[in-house]
């Protein structure tokens, strides 16, 4: 059975201060939210930092972010981190490993029932709410038996080591999938004629009437060929000077900011109707010439992303924007349309499998979670 102890009966106040030196490097540390640890947030020079001192991080020691403890950030400083540098916002706590053992505690502060206790020690209004540290060490958790944590910490290690070869299995069966896609794509465009894309899937506009009583869905595109999302409604009084156009499902959508990095995407049936700004193009294939699939594809392999960045001017994120006449004039492979049909086949194959694998991946990593609520919530009722 567990006992019931105050945080304090493990966890003491860490007062490591350095005096910060100009001309040394230091790393520095970010707290990743929702019980997902700490990890490198990078390394700076001593005169880039504005305090003249901060808390210097030790291995094995509990680190908490005062500001973002109520989402979970916190974590067990690692060993690649040791002697990094936090500001006193991240406060650090040396643990009693002959009452808990730290990998334990690691454990249970991943819980939703430890985050819960980090909010309710939270206090402040809306903007300015952190941690209360007194607070927050006199909160109770259940603690079992030193060799009940070990069994414990034993179960959830074998478990999430099982968890992490499922996921790399996951990973590469998908990257083994896009290897085999790209290679028939070759094979299909190999020998085909370039043609322009203003002759091959031509922009289609649908400018949209605005009526200030109506809203309007709309639609985005995410980077790195992850296909779209929705918006949020835009009320037709906020619309201004912006002009929408309407996507249609079967479209091939193109988010100029972005498109240098494959923000290219089909409208799906869902997508139907929804609006973009003119930050969006819509470029319809002829269907006798091509597939809208078969040119997305070709937009995210290697080659028809360097088109898109050549077609995109200027400097980083926002500043480099896809041209409308230079987007018509990108030449892409067009070879018979039974050849782009039969690759179409393949990427609806390897859709069915990916998705089959995305279920899996759930599965996976749902599991640890409900160990976790099973081992400390379950157990705790049982106590």
């Amino acid at each position: 059975m567990s006992q019931t102890i105050t945080i304090d009966r493990f966890l003491t106040k860490a007062e490591d201060w350095v005096p910060v030196k100009p001309d040394e490097n230091y790393k520095q540390i970010t707290a990743r939210l929702w019980g997902k640890g700490l990890t490198l947030r990078g390394e700076v020079p001593g005169s880039a930092i504005a305090a003249a001192r901060q808390y210097c991080a030790k291995a094995g020691q509990f680190l908490i972010s005062r500001i973002d403890a109520r989402h979970g950030a916190f974590g067990i400083v690692p060993e690649d981190l040791d002697g990094a540098l936090v500001s006193n916002d991240f406060p650090c706590f040396n643990i009693d490993a002959s009452t808990v053992l730290p990998h334990f505690f690691e454990w249970y502060s991943r819980t939703p029932e430890f985050i819960d206790l980090c909010r309710r020690a939270s206090e402040g209004s809306t903007n300015r709410v952190r941690m209360k540290e007194a607070k927050f060490l006199k909160m109770t958790v259940p603690l079992p038996s030193l060799d009940e944590q070990r069994r414990i910490v034993e179960k959830l290690d074998r478990v999430a080591a099982l968890v992490d070869e499922r996921r790399n299995a996951i990973e590469a069966a998908e990257r083994e999938t896009q290897a085999l896609l790209l290679k028939a794509f070759q094979r299909a465009i190999d020998g085909a004629p370039l043609r322009p894309m203003a002759e091959v899937a031509p922009l289609v506009r649908r400018p949209v009437e605005i009526d200030l009583d109506a809203a309007y869905p709309e639609l985005g595109v995410r980077s790195f060929g992850r296909g779209t999302f929705h918006k949020p409604e835009l009320p037709g009084v906020e619309v201004g000077n912006k002009k929408l156009f309407r996507i249609c499902a079967g479209d091939l959508v193109f988010n100029i900011v972005f498109a240098w990095e494959g923000a290219v995407a089909v409208a799906q049936p869902e997508d139907d109707g929804r609006v973009g700004s003119h930050r969006f193009l819509t470029c319809v294939p002829a269907p006798e010439t091509a597939t809208v699939e078969f040119l997305r594809f070709y937009f995210s392999t290697p080659e028809g992303l360097q088109k898109l960045g050549e077609a995109s001017p200027g400097g980083a994120g926002r500043n480099r924007t896809l041209g409308l006449k230079k987007l018509e004039s990108l030449q892409v492979p067009v070879p018979p349309i039974g050849r782009q049909h039969w690759f179409d086949r393949l990427q609806t194959k390897a859709h069915e499998a990916r998705t089959i694998r995305a279920n899996t991946a759930q599965d996976v990593e749902a599991l640890i979670p409900a160990m976790l609520h099973e081992i400390f919530d379950g157990g705790a009722k049982a106590a």
